[in-house]
């Protein structure tokens, strides 16, 4: 069984299906979509449907998913002019052209994503969240379980880890930029051993702004977005505590594409988003 994590298709549905089709994961793999399916591309609604059908996928929210809700429940007009200035137009009228029942049915499946999680894969730990999250609130969580110190955090399971997550406040697993891509986790030690972060939200074109340590550059030769990871240092044993997997879907042709990450072996299988679509 391998685990796969992608994000931030925003509304790009055919690069999306494309990149999937690259991974290709089978029956028994799991594929986590770490959230902003929607809002920006040409097929928010098409992207939800996509991944609401994948064989053992598992969900999480997004902050364009947590906007989206909000605007829908609210009906507020400054809600929905900050929507739309995110590009929520594209969602909008996807689900305006939904039939009612699929509508309740898909607005019930997001409002129930859950936040974070945590998956074990390739011998290592990983920590999910959309945005990220509190390095240090999660360190003194895991403090209480008796983790940390001088024992680290190599061994810690990963049903705690994700329990750890689910006491973050909302805001930073869906918002956080800089507190978290500017700032060791201090989860993985000299050892190299402990949880490794992956998240998206921040395109990765735009991570030179956020973040230290980064190992590579954000795009390729041919000026398209790559998944860019961080944080290592000689405090980590070389090991980069943190990936952000965003490929900038968000900015569409030419830079952006929708990318997917094979965590058992860090293959990375990439889209690339063409004009028009």
């Amino acid at each position: 069984m391998a685990t796969y994590v992608t994000s931030d298709a925003h509304g790009h549905l055919r690069a999306l299906d494309r990149a999937l089709e690259l991974a290709a994961p089978g029956a028994d793999d799991i594929v986590y979509v770490l959230g902003d399916m929607v809002d920006r591309g040409p097929d928010p609604v098409g992207v939800m449907r996509l991944v609401r059908g994948l064989h053992n996928a598992r969900v999480l929210m997004g902050n364009h998913e947590h906007m989206m809700l909000s605007t829908l429940a609210t009906g507020d007009q400054v809600d929905l002019l900050t929507w739309e200035m995110n590009g929520g137009s594209a969602t909008a009228a996807g689900l305006d052209a939904c039939p009612h029942a699929e509508y309740i049915d898909l607005m019930d499946w997001v409002a129930n994503l859950p936040l974070a999680d945590a998956a074990r894969a390739g011998g290592r730990t990983y920590l999910l969240a959309h945005a990220g999250f509190d390095a240090l609130e999660l360190r003194a969580c895991l403090a209480t379980a008796g983790f940390g110190g001088e024992g680290g955090y190599g061994g810690v399971p990963a049903d705690l880890l994700a329990r750890a997550l689910a006491t973050q406040d909302a805001e930073n697993l869906l918002w956080i930029r800089g507190d978290f891509w500017g700032v060791p986790t201090g989860l993985v030690g000299r050892d190299g051993a402990g949880p490794v972060a992956i998240s998206g939200h921040t395109p990765t074109v735009l991570l030179g702004r956020y973040a230290d340590l980064m190992c590579g550059g954000v795009l390729d030769e041919g000026g398209r977005a790559l998944m860019v990871e961080v944080g290592a240092s000689w405090d980590t044993g070389g090991v980069a505590d943190r990936v952000d997997i965003d490929c900038s879907a968000a900015a569409g042709a030419p830079a952006g594409r929708v990318g997917v990450l094979r965590l058992d072996d860090r293959r990375v299988f990439y889209a690339d988003i063409e004009e028009g679509e």
